[in-house]
């Protein structure tokens, strides 16, 4: 029996087995030790203590607020056009001044109209000629001198040819543009000369007392609004003044797209210091007042599945240990949900998970998480007017 050699090299299959079982055993040591620095790095961060958050806080408030609206509008004069010429010519006469105030009725722009004189001395002159003979040929019927027919045929002649010059003095007329109605011109849009078509704009006419404003609302407040109730409007040309007026129509359907209806109120303007096409912001009282917890809008995250505000409380347990020694109270929020309601200027109802005097966080909440300590400094507070008045820039 042969004996085996004792120089022979181990097989291949041998070789890779243990290359393999190395390098398995080195690289799974690897990725443990990476592993467990990793776990041990993330509990050394969440062990952490975070560093107090510097917030500025408001104390929740009761106020009885009166039931009421506000919308945004627009001022609309109750009359108001681009007067227009009816028929077309040279324009030869121009009898207003640009931004002056006319009453209906006044002469604004005369167009030529020499042809249309002539032809009217043609008409005349036919008329009376027609209204002549039908005389003479009545007179001869009363004698029984002409048939009957005759007599009424000259009649419709008569009444034809003066038609004829009635209706071209209609036209004369039409080459005199006229104000329909009282009211402010605004800047003329056709100089001496000039020739103006049936329907170009000779100038600009608006009724400026009384104006309307026209505003929307959500179909929810459909039953709140009536005729008569009084508005207030306001326009950033003029910060300081308000606006009184009274609803004088409400549209009767709702628009389909939006979901709103629209209201006209009828606000007076005797000093002309309402422009038609100005944004106006209306607001007016409805129903009864209500007691209503008040906090700045500012005070409220509103997020998709509710709305948040952070309450600000003592720290205990182990929350104050974590936040450390300190000789004060320390702080720090817990997040609440609520429920709001009407606004007014930067201000917010609660109607729901908020008493009166406890205290919300009213900036820095982007950086703020439930049960994070915090510190209050309140020199600088964020605008909680309740009819802010912003700066005309």
């Amino acid at each position: 029996m042969a004996k085996p050699d004792p120089a022979r090299k181990p097989s291949a299959r041998k070789r890779m087995f243990w290359m393999l079982l190395i390098t398995v055993l080195v690289f799974g040591g690897v990725f443990a030790v990476w592993g467990a620095m990793r776990v041990m790095m993330n509990r050394f961060f969440d062990d952490m203590p975070q560093p107090a958050v510097a917030v500025s806080t408001f104390e929740a408030r009761a106020e009885r607020w009166e039931g009421s609206l506000e919308a945004v509008g627009t001022l609309v004069a109750v009359n108001g056009t681009d007067v227009t010429a009816e028929a077309g010519g040279v324009v030869q006469k121009i009898a207003f001044e640009a931004g002056q105030p006319v009453k209906a009725g006044a002469l604004l722009v005369e167009l030529n109209s020499a042809a249309e004189l002539a032809t009217l001395e043609a008409l005349d002159a036919s008329a009376r000629q027609a209204r002549t003979q039908a005389e003479r040929w009545r007179t001869l019927g009363r004698d029984k001198l002409v048939s009957q027919a005759d007599v009424e045929e000259r009649a419709t002649q008569a009444a034809t040819a003066r038609a004829q010059a009635e209706a071209q003095r209609a036209v004369i007329a039409q080459k005199r543009v006229r104000a329909p109605f009282d009211g402010i011109l605004g800047i003329r849009k056709v100089n001496l000369g000039q020739f103006v078509a049936p329907g170009d704009p000779i100038v600009s006419l608006q009724s400026l007392d009384p104006v309307f404003v026209n505003f929307s609302l959500p179909e929810q407040q459909i039953p709140q609004v009536r005729e008569g109730l009084t508005v207030r409007a306001r326009v950033d040309a003029l910060p300081d003044r308000e606006f009184e007026g009274t609803i004088t129509a409400i549209e009767p359907g709702v628009d389909a797209g939006t979901r709103n209806f629209t209201v006209q109120a009828t606000v007076a303007n005797p000093d002309g210091a309402l422009r038609p096409g100005s944004f106006a912001r209306v607001d007016f009282d409805v129903g009864e007042a209500t007691d209503a917890v008040v906090v700045p809008q500012t005070a409220i995250s509103f997020n998709p599945y509710g709305n948040v505000v952070y309450v600000v409380v003592e720290a205990e347990g182990e929350a104050r240990a974590q936040d450390g020694e300190g000789d004060g109270p320390q702080l720090m929020v817990r997040q609440r949900f609520v429920t709001t309601g009407a606004t007014r200027g930067d201000m917010i109802a609660v109607t729901e998970g908020l008493e009166p005097g406890e205290t919300v966080v009213s900036s820095g909440l982007l950086r703020l998480r439930n049960n994070a300590a915090v510190t209050i400094n309140n020199d600088v507070q964020p605008s909680t007017d309740e009819r802010p008045q912003p700066a005309n820039r």
